[in-house]
């Protein structure tokens, strides 16, 4: 373990962990890594971090993984932050900017989560893995895992993106489609793994994902001159992304190099057809109950309860944030609109996100020149079921005056 992780530590008690170690959860719940913060310091400044190669392992001084020892990467780059004037314009927002995650690896940021998680379990001497996932996660695993010489298995919804299916079985996973939801496929993991001897890679069900999903925070601030935005919205399944960039600003605070006296305010994004955050947030819960039904195109945000629930809304709560649901209908409008407008391959969870934001801007939670962040989690292209077009066909012995016609139309 890198020599600046001082333990781990159980999220829902506190509980100091030896490094070192193969952990799953603690009491059914996450294991986060803490840090030697004072020697951090010591030992590596933004200068020094902003001399290294643009890549996610830049900040190795906060990530798990002992410096002598070679990660398990892809070629993780530092996604782009694009200011998103003409968005910006027809939301009626001033500063306005996508941190696209689009153009990891994988096509999504779940390449961060499991480069860091793959590098661990190959360090530690895992051999075979195994996950659920509702879309991308899936994908990455068994890429990562390609990369490391590890066994992966795979456990899908039947009704997974294509694409999401293909990924595992390109990347010689073994994959497998569940009639369930994400909690029936991680269900299935759970009670398989004693007889097949896999360790379960499940979001927040290992300590080492949300290190990898930290990232985006580091990354943000960099990029930002070790300064924060007023918002940040995120669109929400697991919630890892939003937990672990929590992790990174109060990490960076504690080592002093915010040029900032606030943290952003985080916007959870969740779809009508699964709201379990969204529902407990409003409830003054701290824990969320099962989603009924959950439903949504938006894939990854298809998950009626998560592990890290409590995780999710304390930051929330601590941020001065909230929860709140964007319409299913609104989904492919928001694809296009957004992807028309700057250029960006949008998902289906960041599309979420614009209604919110459409929302939240009309009601006045967040003012028109305040500066807002919206995260880009995945590629539009995955996404094949979400946005159903049907082009105009020409027939090539038309003559001009036709084709002029339907073009024109």
């Amino acid at each position: 373990m890198s020599h600046f992780v001082c333990h781990l530590e159980g999220s829902i008690d506190g509980t100091r962990l030896p490094a070192d170690q193969v952990y799953g959860l603690h009491q059914g719940r996450p294991i986060c890594v803490r840090y030697d913060l004072a020697a951090v310091r010591n030992a590596v400044s933004p200068e020094v971090i902003a001399s290294r190669p643009p890549i996610l392992w830049r900040y190795r001084e906060l990530l798990p993984l002992p410096r002598q020892v070679e990660p398990v990467s892809l070629g993780e780059g530092m996604t782009p932050l694009l200011d998103c004037p003409r968005l910006g314009q027809r939301l009626g927002l001033r500063r306005l900017r996508i941190k696209d995650e689009a153009q990891l690896p994988t096509g999504s940021f779940k390449s961060r989560g499991m480069t860091v998680a793959v590098s661990m379990a190959k360090y530690l001497g895992i051999r075979r893995l195994a996950l659920p996932t509702a879309g991308n996660a899936g994908g990455a695993a068994a890429a990562y895992a390609a990369r490391a010489g590890i066994e992966c298995f795979v456990f899908m919804p039947h009704d997974t993106p294509v694409v999401n299916q293909m990924e595992p079985v390109l990347f010689g996973a073994k994959a497998f489609r569940v009639n369930g939801l994400i909690h029936d496929c991680g269900r299935l993991v759970r009670e398989a793994a004693p007889q097949m001897g896999w360790f379960d890679l499940s979001t927040l069900k290992e300590p080492y994902r949300l290190e990898g999903k930290k990232t985006m925070g580091l990354e943000l601030a960099e990029q930002l001159g070790w300064r924060l935005p007023d918002v940040i919205l995120y669109p929400t399944g697991g919630g890892t992304g939003l937990i672990g960039m929590w992790k990174a600003f109060a990490e960076l605070r504690e080592l002093g190099w915010l040029r900032c006296d606030h943290l952003p305010r985080l916007i959870s994004c969740q779809a009508e057809g699964c709201a379990p955050i969204v529902r407990a947030f409003e409830r003054g819960q701290r824990f969320a109950d099962e989603f009924p039904n959950a439903t949504t195109v938006a894939s990854g945000l298809r998950v009626p309860v998560a592990v890290g629930d409590f995780l999710i809304l304390d930051a929330i709560r601590a941020s001065g944030g909230r929860a709140v649901c964007g319409a299913e209908a609104k989904i492919a409008f928001w694809m296009r609109e957004a992807s028309r407008l700057e250029g960006i391959s949008i998902c289906p969870e960041t599309a979420i996100c614009f209604d919110v934001l459409e929302r939240l801007l009309a009601d006045g939670t967040i003012d028109t020149d305040q500066e807002v962040i919206v995260f880009n989690t995945g590629a539009a292209q995955k996404y094949l079921e979400a946005f159903p077009i049907d082009l105009p066909k020409l027939d090539k012995a038309w003559p001009i005056e036709r084709l002029l016609q339907v073009i024109q139309a």
